[in-house]
């Protein structure tokens, strides 16, 4: 039976919990093996059951998406719930073991309250802290993982369009028909092709780049790509200038702008234009690209790339950032990036 490590670690933890109050109890004296053995089984199977609930929760609510600020202020009352639930099913269970199985001088269960609530309240504060931070560290922990996976597919998806026979083949046969016909062309068409490849293969592994940057890259494979498609390919970029050092994730424009090329611009006989319009709105960083076509026609939406781009926007910024294809009536489709400006990095 394949057994989840979530419950792997939820059986081993609170076993060793309930082993270490057995011990206590034998250490005491007065020893029972049997409810010994009762005691461990309920002690598992009752704070099992608590934290669970907890999990339940967090989950149905997403709370492990939340950034850190507001993840902290909803963890310190679950907390104190979780000790009062603790409290509760505790002194429940001790209080029904010595009546049931234990010949107590009788003392009402108020009373038994009053003396061992707040001694286990305070245990159940201790329990239920350590393993709230310890179940929500490994989801950041993982969260972790999954978005430095997701960055090095990524990675690989931008150089295995980089590395395309197609963009290859097509991009040297343009440099060699500009050899003889205008070497200074020819030259730039090395330049950019080198810089394209370069950033594929030897770019820093940080997952953010300036947003000056990424531009950079971006006009320079529309660059190459336009000595290829000539007049077919126009493209127009409005930006504030103010922008350029704040960070966005690494390839993100880049992404779209091969979209827009492969699955736009390419399909139009007559070609068209790309637009790239980056703008500061009041609590966002909206970057459109637009270019000519339709959604109806088009794989766009289910493209590798722009999965793993959703996938990594999702993951970094927890839902505060959104991915959308937009239609327009004058024959374009839109991709737009929003990012929230409380998220953005400026390297300055």
């Amino acid at each position: 039976m394949n057994i989840s490590l979530y419950w792997k670690c939820q059986l081993i933890g609170w076993a060793i919990a309930a082993s270490y109050w057995s011990f206590q109890g034998w250490a005491g004296g007065r020893f029972n093996p049997w409810l010994a053995v009762l005691q461990f089984v309920t002690d598992v199977l009752l704070y099992v059951w608590i934290t669970h609930l907890y999990r339940n929760f967090v989950q149905r609510r997403r709370w492990n998406d939340l950034p850190l600020n507001r993840l902290v202020r909803r963890i310190v009352p679950a907390i104190l719930a979780m000790g009062v639930l603790y409290t509760l099913v505790t002194v429940l269970k001790i209080y029904a073991i010595r009546v049931l199985f234990i010949r107590y001088p009788q003392q009402s269960l108020v009373a038994f309250f009053k003396m061992n609530g707040l001694d286990i309240f305070i245990a159940g504060i201790r329990l239920m802290s350590i393993w709230l931070l310890a179940y929500h560290f490994y989801q950041s922990a993982q969260r972790e993982t999954r978005l430095a996976v997701s960055y090095k597919e990524a990675q690989l998806n931008n150089l295995s369009a980089q590395l395309n026979p197609h963009f290859l083949f097509n991009s040297l046969n343009t440099i060699k028909s500009l050899v003889a016909a205008n070497p200074r062309s020819a030259r730039r068409g090395i330049d950019l092709l080198s810089e394209l490849l370069r950033s594929g293969l030897y770019e820093s592994q940080s997952k953010f780049a300036s947003l000056e940057s990424e531009m950079n890259l971006v006009k320079d494979y529309l660059e190459l790509e336009k000595m290829r498609m000539e007049d077919r390919l126009q493209y127009r970029i409005e930006m504030d200038e103010t922008l350029l050092s704040i960070t966005i994730p690494r390839m993100c424009i880049q992404v779209l702008v091969e979209n827009a090329v492969k699955h736009g611009i390419s399909e139009q006989k007559e070609g068209g234009l790309i637009t790239i319009k980056i703008v500061k709105c009041a609590h966002c960083l909206q970057i459109c690209v637009c270019n000519p076509g339709s959604l109806e026609n088009s794989n766009t939406p289910s493209g590798i790339g722009l999965k793993n781009l959703k996938e990594r926007l999702s993951m970094i910024y927890r839902g505060n950032a959104s991915f959308d294809l937009i239609e327009g009536n004058a024959g374009f489709v839109c991709a737009e990036l929003n990012f929230p400006l409380s998220w953005l990095v400026s390297l300055r």
